[in-house]
């Protein structure tokens, strides 16, 4: 497998979706479609980040790795990203975009 970067964010998005999985994003003005679903998994913040004094951590969120490209390029540039819905906000993320 070749190696890959990882550019790290916590950008807000605007995230199109049905039934939870993300269709589209728009990500500085510029609208990009989800090609494929490369893999989705949940995480939570660790205990140890809590505000709570007993620990407790409920900051769950959904990510998922798609393959997406912008919608109005003649030639689209596809992309790996990382989308993130947190469950506490209701609000979606890029995470990551991997070269």
């Amino acid at each position: 497998m070749p190696a890959s970067l990882a550019r790290r964010y916590d950008e807000p998005v605007e995230v199109e979706h049905r039934d939870g999985a993300p269709l589209a994003f728009t990500r500085h003005g510029r609208r990009h479609v989800v090609r494929a679903v490369l893999a989705h998994w949940w995480e939570t913040r660790a205990w140890w980040e809590s505000d709570d004094a007993a620990g407790v951590c409920d900051d769950e969120r959904e990510l998922w790795r798609v393959e997406a490209a912008a919608s109005r390029s003649t030639v689209p540039a596809v992309a790996v990203v990382d989308l993130a819905f947190a469950w506490s906000t209701g609000t979606w993320t890029v995470v990551a975009v991997l070269d």
